[in-house]
């Protein structure tokens, strides 16, 4: 164990002394909830449970949070920070989120991009990147586990699992209507309407609109397009039936649809300096300067039922599932307009090397699942439950490359390369738990679960016949085949100190199953010319320890809940992206090594004032001797001395030449997109005013260095990143009214980049403001 881990731990224990030495005087739920910071209930595991009872690093986010990030219409990867450890990014903008946890992630752009951190929305995994980023609306709750969820949520889970579950149908009458409006015309409109189906049932109807104006201007030598970019319209709807003809049986049908038509991300050329850290003078959030499409859209559709039998002892439960999606990208990844070989005033801004235009198309997923599960009823010592689990998806993907060649008047080139891939990936698990209270204070928890899975993949590389072969020969047929079957587990011990205060320990093994990656638009840089650029990583494995404590204290008005981890990530699946190509490549690493502390608290010093706080540290740390990978893209010699796009500070083992990328050592980095610090925290304050409250609430959200790429540069990484959110409000129960304002201090942050072509920044959203109305029956 290493020394930093020692003193984090050590930490751990004396916050953990100072909570069970001021114990909580007991009080009544009632009271806890007017007074105090109240009752959470979880379902970390699958049951209904108060959060400090739960031996997992859990945070719940609460309704005010969720209603202040998505004020502005903001989608999925506004929770980025809004817990420990959690961090949400996109290279696709609102289609495709990516999800890290404890700095465990995928930064993979291609959509069969396989992820350590699992979706599950209503008891459902959520396994293709375009159904993760379905919108969040009329929702209950949000739960963000931590660590290996492998038992009771099987393969994928080695980072944690963002789990999300909707306001299900209730027997009264109720709705709500609300609405925002702000820069750059946003609307955003959410509306639910609960109505009780005679004596047995309710049906459930809610929806959301998100729409927002173009608002970038495009500049090019030929003319300024005011307001090219940055648009969108984003539809989702869903419908709930909830019916219950006997007492011990019930029925929910639901079914969900989404429509998004709008601007992929937007990226910006050369707005890194080559040897400098952070954006530079040139970037202008307001303007891009591209000449190439940009445009995205996805459409899924999904059909649920969930059905409980209540035999007295046990219950049995069964959800099933199926989804179908279809989407499509398109963006001028090289961020700029022309190419270097053009004359300068038809090139920029700064050096564009070559032109790059690609389009990422779904044109058919189908995910089919369904679980089978026994839980246990009654307060006796023992409560246990078990299942079994099937999940089948089939995806098609294609890729096309465009030949822009630099074309001053912005019109659109032709497809000169197409890569078609076809997936079909099958997972079966057969898992159970247990939880005993060996006393009034001590219990126990364990549980395992057999994952089996397997995945056939199938690529074919082609050129359009209207055009000639531009870099790439075409391919015959590529096949790939991975399964793997193995076992994973967790076990736990929870003590209960005193009344308020438990302490818990655990272990987990999770694992993640074998993944393919095929979009071969063009091989990475390390393909010989005889490799068809296809890449494989085995399943990775992870065992994770962690011990804690969650207490409440100064009658029932704080509670804080600490955590303390080390993990050890065994033959870890690596995406080595870009380098001198626009690609991806899978590769295993030894070992990931993660140790860290994470800390939940919550404040109700006196009546009206609130206060949360979450805290993170974690540390990740590549090692592996013998793992290399492309650094940023080698360009023309006449361009940079020495040949280098990037100022890279890791051991380099091959130097750079003319177009091809040096070849570093990345043996001791930390993870791409990995802080080693997340902080958010909350102020809410509220008073009465008439028949009412007047509410004034601040959120804020931070974020320490990260690193773009699995190698380090100068150039492809971000310091910081501090974000906070204002919103001043009335509200009465049935009406409210209120104005917003998001990113208040206008932070600029660079949050990703691309490197194999120039110094390609993607950014932070602006800051906007707004209005709210909302009414509630």
């Amino acid at each position: 164990m290493t020394k930093s881990f020692s003193r984090l731990l050590a930490t751990s224990a004396l916050i953990g002394a100072t909570a069970t030495a001021n114990p909580a005087f007991a009080q009544d739920e009632g009271a806890q909830e007017e007074t105090g910071v109240g009752t959470i209930i979880v379902t970390a595991q699958r049951r209904s449970e108060d959060i400090q009872d739960v031996p997992v690093s859990v945070t719940a986010v609460d309704s005010d949070t969720l209603a202040a990030v998505n004020a502005s219409g903001a989608d999925i990867r506004a929770l980025s920070g809004r817990a420990p450890s959690l961090i949400v990014e996109s290279s696709f903008g609102r289609t495709f989120p990516r999800f890290y946890i404890r700095g465990l992630g995928n930064t993979d752009f291609d959509f069969n991009a396989s992820q350590p951190v699992s979706l599950v929305y209503d008891d459902v995994v959520l396994e293709n990147p375009i159904l993760k980023g379905f919108p969040v609306f009329d929702m209950q709750q949000v739960e963000v586990l931590r660590g290996p969820q492998g038992t009771l949520f099987g393969r994928n889970t080695p980072a944690g699992i963002v789990k999300f579950d909707t306001v299900e149908p209730s027997s009264n009458l109720e709705g709500y209507a609300q609405v925002s409006y702000g820069s750059f015309n946003n609307v955003n409109a959410e509306a639910a309407f609960n109505v009780p189906v005679g004596d047995v049932g309710a049906l459930r109807l809610s929806g959301l609109v998100q729409r927002q104006d173009n608002w970038v201007d495009n500049v090019l030598p030929s003319g300024t397009t005011e307001d090219a970019f940055g648009g969108y319209t984003d539809i989702a709807f869903r419908a709930q039936l909830l019916l219950e003809p006997t007492d011990n049986f019930e029925i929910l049908l639901t079914g969900q649809i989404r429509d998004l038509d709008g601007t992929a991300r937007l990226f910006r050329a050369n707005n890194f300096t080559r040897g400098q850290e952070g954006l530079n003078a040139n970037f202008d959030r307001d303007t891009v300067s591209v000449d190439g499409q940009n445009a995205q859209s996805v459409t899924t559709q999904n059909l649920a039922a969930r059905v409980t039998l209540d035999l007295g002892a046990v219950s049995v439960i069964s959800v099933t599932s199926f989804w179908h999606g279809e989407s499509s990208s398109v963006g001028d990844v090289d961020g700029g307009f022309g190419a270097n070989f053009l004359p300068p005033n038809l090139t920029g801004p700064g050096q564009i090397p070559f032109t790059a235009e690609t389009r990422d198309l779904i044109p058919g997923l189908d995910q089919f699942t369904q679980e089978l599960r026994i839980a246990s009823n009654g307060d006796g010592p023992l409560s246990y439950q078990g299942g079994i689990f099937f999940f089948s998806e089939d995806l098609s993907i294609r890729s096309d490359n465009f030949s822009t060649l630099g074309d001053p008047l912005n019109q659109p080139g032709g497809v000169n390369i197409v890569v078609s891939q076809f997936q079909q990936s099958d997972a079966f698990g057969l898992f159970g738990s247990f939880t005993y209270d060996l006393t009034e204070q001590l219990s126990i928890s364990a549980g395992a679960r057999y994952n089996d899975d397997s995945r056939e993949f199938e690529v074919v590389r082609s050129a359009d016949s209207q055009f000639p072969v531009f870099l790439q020969n075409p391919l015959g047929t590529v096949t790939r085949e991975v399964s793997d079957d193995t076992i994973t587990w967790d076990a736990s011990i929870t003590y209960a100190a005193t009344d308020d205060v438990n302490l818990y320990a655990r272990v987990a093994r999770g694992y993640r199953a074998p993944s393919i990656q095929g979009r071969i638009l063009f091989p990475p840089a390390t393909a010989t010319p005889l490799e068809d650029g296809v890449t494989v990583a085995g399943s990775e494995t992870i065992t994770s320890y962690e011990t804690g404590i969650k207490s409440t204290f100064w009658d029932s008005r704080a509670r804080v809940n600490l955590t303390g981890y080390i993990y050890d990530l065994n033959d870890a699946q690596l995406t080595a992206v870009g380098g001198n190509v626009n690609a991806n490549r899978l590769v295993n690493a030894d070992n990931v090594r993660g140790y860290g502390l994470e800390l939940d608290a919550q404040l109700a010093p006196v009546d009206g004032l609130t206060f949360t706080a979450g805290l993170s540290y974690n540390h990740t740390e590549i090692q592996d001797a013998g793992l290399t990978t492309a650094a940023c893209g080698g360009v023309r010699v006449d361009t940079f001395p020495d040949v280098s796009l990037c100022t890279i500070t890791d051991p380099i083992v091959t130097p750079a030449a003319p177009f091809a990328a040096a070849i570093v050592s990345i043996d001791g980095n930390s993870l791409p997109q990995a802080p080693e610090w997340i902080a958010n925290w909350t102020a809410r304050y509220e008073f009465p005013v008439g028949d009412g409250d007047v509410y004034l609430l601040t959120d804020w959200y931070y974020r320490s260095r990260i690193n773009f790429f699995l190698y380090e540069s100068v150039e492809f990484q971000d310091a910081s990143l501090l974000e906070g959110g204002a919103r001043l409000g009335w509200d009465n129960g049935t009406f409210e009214v209120a104005a917003f304002v998001r990113n208040i201090t206008d932070d600029e942050s660079a949050v990703s980049g691309i490197d194999f072509n120039n110094l390609t920044a993607m950014v932070n959203e602006p800051r906007t403001y707004g209005v709210f109305a909302a009414v509630r029956f």
